[in-house]
């Protein structure tokens, strides 16, 4: 008879550990989970001390009208960052773009759509010239980017002067109006009716959620673009064409800050030269807040939309509390810093359960 043996332990250990690996993280190390909760708590304790925070009309339509164009610029920012690069003019491509379009609205009578079009082949043809440049110099898109920016302040304020009088475009079409002043609930259709604190302007951005969410889940070229971020030699030697993916993820980024630019100019009902001034912090703080590595490689297309929706709570409500500029600007540096704080927690927390388990 044969002495029993023991199965051999190196043979069942490495199955365990990589099952441990593997296995899902807990939900609430989810970034987004906790900007989530941060707003919610955060609109509670605003609307307990301010109960005007909750008006639908007077505070929540503006507050959501400005979160939907920020949130856009986020997006083009996160574009940018997804292959590891940054673009410090996107406030000024949302100007270049909205110059287009107020040209065309206010000179060639164009209709609403066509000067969409118009503004957003504006955006992405800038955006794309940006990331050619970068593509074939090799210069840091950190630099190409900051002159960019300074090229288009001189530009877009030359064109303005030329062409207007009071340097803004203020002739609009149909439609403009109703998309600055109108919510969801003005143009519902049968039974189901939009909320009255919802903007017409959040349209577009739902529209620049879902594509851009589906472009990094579902296509070849979004994960491109991210391997492009993570490590552009291996995404070379992969056959990966890295130069052209800096020059799509360059052109999208264009593109929505020309969105971004015509939602802000749709809002204040002209189009003039300074549209776009306060964009570059916003578009980073969206996006990174959002959980959108600055290295890229990572990007969270909710994360920015919650991102951005934390940073206007947080402005709106020290705002309804009296909190004067310099001391909202303090406060709302706090807070961002909890935010990214307990982030940092809840990774390193994290960290060690796994490492406990192993």
């Amino acid at each position: 008879m044969k002495p029993a043996t023991a199965p051999p332990e190196p043979a069942t250990e490495e199955p365990r550990a990589a099952a441990r690996a593997s296995r899902p993280l807990p939900f609430w190390v989810d970034q987004r989970l906790g900007l989530l909760v941060l707003i919610i708590a955060l609109a509670a304790v605003f609307g307990s001390l301010r109960p005007a925070f909750f008006d639908a009309r007077l505070v929540m339509f503006p507050l959501l009208r400005d979160v939907s164009t920020l949130t856009v610029v986020a997006l083009a920012q996160l574009v940018a960052l997804s292959v590891g690069h940054m673009n410090l003019a996107v406030g000024r491509m949302a100007a270049f773009g909205a110059l287009f379009a107020g040209f065309g609205y206010d000179r060639l009578g164009l209709p609403l759509p066509l000067g969409l079009l118009l503004c957003l082949a504006a955006g992405a043809a800038i955006g794309a010239l940006t990331g050619w440049i970068i593509a074939r110099t090799g210069v840091s898109s950190f630099v190409v980017t900051l002159a960019m920016d300074f090229a288009l302040l001189g530009l877009v304020s030359l064109a303005y002067s030329a062409l207007t009088e009071n340097a803004a475009f203020t002739t609009t079409p149909a439609g403009v109006g109703e998309l600055r002043s109108y919510s969801l609930a003005d143009i519902c259709v049968g039974p189901v009716c939009g909320s009255p604190a919802i903007p017409q302007l959040a349209q577009f951005t739902v529209l620049a959620l879902v594509v851009l969410g589906f472009l990094y889940s579902a296509t070849r070229t979004g994960r491109e673009l991210l391997l492009t971020g993570a490590n552009p030699a291996a995404a070379e030697l992969s056959g990966i064409p890295t130069r052209r993916r800096i020059v799509t993820a360059h052109a999208l980024s264009g593109l929505l800050a020309a969105l971004a630019g015509f939602m802000a100019a749709v809002g204040t009902g002209t189009f003039r030269a300074s549209i776009g001034d306060d964009f570059m912090l916003p578009s980073f703080l969206g996006a990174v807040l959002g959980g959108t590595l600055l290295t890229g490689g990572v990007v969270s297309v909710v994360g920015a939309l919650l991102g951005t929706t934390l940073v206007g709570v947080i402005r709106k409500g020290l705002d309804l509390l009296g909190v004067g500029l310099e001391s909202l600007n303090i406060y709302l540096g706090c807070v961002l810093l909890l935010a990214l704080s307990a982030d940092r927690v809840r990774n390193v927390l994290s960290y060690r359960k796994v490492v406990r388990s192993t």
